[in-house]
């Protein structure tokens, strides 16, 4: 980089030659090697004389390469030393916008929903940064029995991270939103010809990459004609592991079906899925 004038000399430490002291003579050249130095200011250097160290602007100024001492120095006045520090660099304050991600070594994505931690890592405020809120849009009638079934037919209510796949019926999980997840859902059924036994087992299962990661085993329920049933998880994630939820019913050779509606409640939803990240 050129510099107009001189160019700072950071951290170039240098000893002055030895100046013979001459009798009425306030004004010395100073050289390292015989040759001219020009420190930067009077407070950028260390000057001892007759063995005490002098004080910059007041015992002596500095112009170019020439100390002058406040006073004529006279035969028998020994200059110790002259030591020159060179530059104190001050970067000052940094303009806008001109210190980088990159100097700041900080890992993680940064963006408005994002804080930067204590550990360098951009993190979303709130912890609860991705969730999802499904329902049934429709019954899903005649599932065979002792047949493992995909619920299908979702209508998302919410889904803040963009990873509902309506067409495949899952739920992917978004592009740097790996974590703990709080999985849930509320499947409620009804089943017809197989006798509506006592007997009859209900299985929710939560399945991740296809799958199952998580069961709710209901055995020896009620014999009623509505039943519903609940599967709460928390699973590890990574981006891009998708979910689905599947049922099995063993109903003595009947068939069930998943309502959208109970009969006796037709405003409510009956079966829903949801969830939430939690770190």
């Amino acid at each position: 980089m050129a510099y107009i004038g001189r160019e700072p000399q950071v951290g170039n430490f240098q000893v002055c030659d030895a100046i013979s002291v001459v009798n009425g003579q306030a004004a010395y050249t100073m050289q390292v090697s015989s040759v001219n130095v020009s420190p930067e200011t009077a407070n950028h250097m260390l000057v001892s004389l007759n063995g005490v160290l002098q004080k910059p602007g007041s015992s002596y100024t500095v112009s170019g390469s020439t100390i002058t001492f406040a006073s004529n120095l006279v035969t028998g006045d020994v200059i110790d030393f002259i030591h020159i520090l060179g530059s104190v660099l001050d970067l000052g304050v940094p303009s806008d916008s001109t210190v980088s991600l990159a100097k700041l070594t900080a890992t993680g994505t940064k963006d408005a929903t994002t804080f930067l931690r204590g550990d360098n890592t951009f993190a979303a405020a709130g912890g609860v940064d991705t969730i999802f809120n499904l329902s049934k849009n429709g019954d899903q009638a005649s599932i065979s029995d002792n047949t493992l079934t995909k619920i299908t037919g979702w209508t998302a209510n919410v889904d803040t991270g963009s990873g509902w796949d309506n067409s495949n019926n899952k739920f992917v999980i978004p592009s740097g939103k790996a974590g703990k997840y709080l999985i849930g859902a509320t499947i409620t059924q009804t089943q017809s010809g197989g006798g509506n036994s006592s007997a009859d087992t209900y299985d929710i299962m939560i399945f991740k990459d296809g799958a199952v990661a998580f069961t709710n085993h209901d055995k020896n329920r009620p014999a009623l004609d509505f039943c519903t049933n609940h599967i709460t998880a928390i699973l590890d994630l990574d981006a891009a592991d998708y979910l689905e939820i599947y049922v099995k019913v063993t109903a003595g050779g009947g068939t069930t079906t998943v309502l959208e509606h109970s009969g006796y409640q037709t405003s409510n939803v009956c079966t829903n899925w949801f969830g939430c990240k939690l770190a």
